[in-house]
């Protein structure tokens, strides 16, 4: 993201890290604390393992623990490298000692599905937030930071892939209910991973496909300030050579551009898709809007 890049050449990249693992990190035990704990609601990751196995077989919770970091914690030594090890161990400590710190808190709510919707934005934007300083909270935050440099897919489907396991996993020791409202915190939680990572969905990419693109290309330039592309397509029933117009916009301003668009060819065909971040002029923060 641009404004991270700002914040590392302003204060430098270790520290600004370090703010966003500790920031991070205590949103995430606040969620826990003021939401999920108090309404017995399953969060997944480690700590759900911790208590599905604790019921079912009696071992002790704090040696899981130490294990199953320990053994995370060394597989991210040897494939994510020394500076990704030492924030995920940054996380993983300072992640249980907010929870020690914030014990007790309690805000009222005592209904199961707003604090499953509460919770799961609030540990989910947490998590996001560790994540962009290149750590991590421990537990499934290391397995799903491994398995996405092998799978190359977003980092909250991954992470609620493996918290989605262990959800499942206590669908046999909980009660039903409980299971259920946990699968919708596991789901909020990680879009708002994804969200904090890439952004909100606050840009479209638009494809025009038209016989008169000519005119509509230089209106779109001129008359809107839009910056367009050409793309060479052909039509599939008769093979005839086009091109398409492709152009990224404002999300608020796709209205105006659909109704100009089709007033300079009302039979215009137009796709739009989303584009969670853009870079460059027009887009990029502090640089000014296209024209509408």
């Amino acid at each position: 993201m641009f404004m991270i890049q700002k914040l590392h050449n302003l204060f430098g990249k270790r520290i600004v890290d370090v703010f966003f693992i500790t920031l991070g990190s205590f949103i995430v035990a606040f969620g826990f604390n003021a939401f999920l704990l108090p309404n017995r609601i399953v969060s997944g990751g480690i700590n759900g393992l911790t208590i599905i196995l604790y019921e079912t077989l009696r071992w002790s919770p704090s040696v899981i623990l130490f294990v199953a970091n320990g053994l995370l914690l060394a597989l991210c030594l040897i494939f994510l490298g020394r500076e990704v090890f030492v924030k995920s161990l940054l996380g993983s400590m300072l992640s249980p000692l907010f929870v020690s710190l914030l014990k007790g808190v309690d805000l009222g709510v005592n209904d199961p599905l707003l604090a499953s919707l509460y919770g799961g934005v609030t540990v989910g934007i947490g998590v996001g937030i560790v994540f962009l300083g290149n750590g991590s909270t421990g537990g499934t935050s290391i397995l799903a930071l491994l398995l996405q440099k092998v799978t190359n897919l977003r980092i909250g489907i991954l992470l609620g892939f493996c918290d989605g396991l262990v959800i499942l996993c206590a669908l046999f020791v909980f009660d039903l209910q409980i299971v259920l409202v946990s699968l919708i915190s596991l789901y909020l939680a990680s879009r708002m991973v994804d969200t904090v990572q890439v952004g909100p969905d606050l840009s479209k990419s638009i494809y025009i496909i038209s016989d008169h693109y000519d005119v509509i290309g230089r209106s779109l330039v001129k008359d809107l300030g839009l910056g367009i592309t050409y793309i060479a397509i052909e039509g599939g029933l008769n093979q005839d050579p086009k091109k398409m117009i492709m152009t990224v916009i404002r999300e608020q301003h796709f209205i105006n551009i659909k109704q100009h668009v089709l007033s300079l060819d009302p039979e215009a065909f137009i796709t739009i898709t989303s584009a969670n971040e853009v870079v460059g002029r027009g887009f990029t923060l502090f640089d000014t809007d296209p024209i509408i």
